[in-house]
């Protein structure tokens, strides 16, 4: 599967997801921990995919989302931005009710 097919197929596949460096448990960067934390902290599982163990999505997706930095999370298949701007959201109490109402509209969709 090429590249950007497979960033689509997982952006399709995980309403909430973060592309980041390392893992939620083990980051491997300091913006990518304060980017995951922030997540955690929303209460709500999400994927993640660690561009360290995946170099060719490293290298596409950058291009792909017209964003040159890691992390990147995703919501419902759209860029919400990097670290800055999602302890922004955080931070103003902007994130936890996107990550709460997504989390719950794909929940109620399984269990239907």
């Amino acid at each position: 599967m090429e590249t950007i097919e497979k960033i689509k197929q997982q952006l399709a596949d995980n309403p909430i997801i973060i592309y980041m460096k390392g893992s939620p448990k083990l980051p491997s960067c300091g913006f990518s921990a304060q980017a995951s934390q922030a997540l955690i902290a929303c209460g709500q599982p999400f994927a993640f995919v660690d561009i360290l163990q995946n170099p060719d999505i490293r290298a596409e997706l950058p291009k792909f989302a017209n964003w040159p930095t890691f992390p990147q999370l995703w919501v419902e298949g759209e860029l919400i931005g990097g670290c800055d701007i999602i302890l922004e959201m955080f931070q103003r109490g902007e994130l936890q009710p996107l990550i709460n109402e997504t989390a719950a509209k794909y929940n109620s969709e399984s269990a239907e």
